[in-house]
């Protein structure tokens, strides 16, 4: 029996004070009927730290995934949060991606067995990320309307179009429904998917290492398996801290990993949870 609605898997590693935030915004969300668990790619001690310093305030629903410092790894880290969720809903959130108190209640209000829901997100520059991480900007989760607009009018903020509700944000919403399949939309940092679904598909495929794709090849075989793409309302908009451009050594193996899937309307992975809960 599920415990929770929804079970949101932050996935992090070596960004403490990024996760501090991100956690931070977690602890005070609208509504607390939601589990977290930090998918940890591999973390030391200081990541360890802040999951534990706030395992009180989120009173029994927060988790700590870890596993080793192989490379990059993401996959693997959300498939074995994944396999931990109590919940059959399953929202993955970057560990730099700090959400609004009412992220958790604007997911809860689109879950659908059939849907993969997207979020959009607000990137924040580097002057405004390091005030987040240290305390300078406090309660980034907290600001209204009228201080991101002073963000964005100092040049802090690209945009803030997908953080505005109301009509426009309805009809954003609406137009989604007119691209169910158009699988460039969706960003592993913010979405949401049944866990049925992620399950019935193996998760996402740890042959995907280094940056890059393993969002996207989950994303297709989610629609292979017959989901449909809708966008998220404005509520679970996320402020996107800077961080330097990833590695990308491994760019042109994981493409040909996604042409592959997009060429053979596959939903299994090469390796997947299936394969993991098999060698365990």
């Amino acid at each position: 029996m599920a415990d929770f609605p929804l079970t949101v898997v932050v996935c992090t590693y070596n960004r403490p004070d990024a996760l501090r935030a991100v956690l931070a915004g977690l602890r005070d969300q609208s509504r607390s009927d939601f589990e977290v668990i930090v998918a940890d790619d591999g973390s030391g001690e200081p990541t360890r730290a802040v999951v534990q310093g706030m395992m009180p305030a989120l009173q029994g629903r927060l988790r700590h995934a870890w596993q080793e410092d192989r490379g990059f790894r993401v996959a693997a880290a959300r498939n074995l949060a994944a396999s931990q969720a109590r919940s059959p809903y399953l929202v993955f959130l970057d560990g730099d991606c700090v959400p609004r108190t009412s992220f958790v209640h604007a997911y809860i209000r689109l879950m659908h067995p059939n849907l993969l829901i997207r979020g959009s997100r607000v990137l924040c520059d580097q002057r405004l990320t390091r005030m987040i991480e240290s305390g300078e900007a406090v309660d980034a989760h907290r600001w209204t309307l009228d201080q991101l607009r002073s963000w964005r009018r100092a040049g802090h903020l690209n945009r803030l179009g997908p953080l505005r509700r109301g009509f426009v944000d309805g009809l954003r919403m609406l137009a989604s429904r007119t691209r169910p399949r158009n699988w460039k939309l969706l960003r592993g940092c913010n979405f949401m998917v049944p866990a049925e679904a992620y399950r019935a598909v193996g998760g996402c495929d740890e042959t995907f290492e280094g940056w890059g794709f393993e969002d996207s090849d989950l994303c297709i075989r989610l629609m292979n398996q017959g989901l449909r793409i809708r966008r998220a309302a404005a509520d679970a908009c996320v402020l996107h801290l800077w961080h330097r451009e990833n590695d990308r050594r491994f760019e042109g193996e994981n493409l040909a990993r996604l042409e592959a899937t997009l060429r053979s309307g596959r939903t299994r992975p090469a390796r997947g949870m299936q394969t993991r809960d098999r060698s365990a």
